[in-house]
């Protein structure tokens, strides 16, 4: 195995320790931070399986809009709740 191939076994690992974390997690904008690292850290691994045009795309979309978002619609759900 080559040194790109232990870093790849180590991205899938912790991909799937933050998927899990994100969907086990009970307070929804730990989750939503969660899903932004786990979004993240897909970006790191479409870069080493040498599809940029794929991790930019993940980058931007998967990790900054869903994100902003996700934390946006939280914060809104909150105001609600406090009236």
């Amino acid at each position: 195995m080559t040194t790109i191939d232990y870093i790849m076994l180590v991205v899938s690992v912790l991909l799937l320790i933050i998927a899990f974390l994100a969907v086990s997690e009970k307070k929804l904008i730990k989750s939503v931070i969660f899903l932004s690292a786990l979004s993240m850290l897909s970006v790191v691994a479409f870069v080493i399986m040498k599809a940029p045009d794929v991790a930019l795309t993940e980058a931007v979309i998967g990790s900054g809009l869903v994100t902003a978002l996700f934390v946006f619609t939280l914060l809104s759900i909150k105001k609600e709740e406090a009236k």
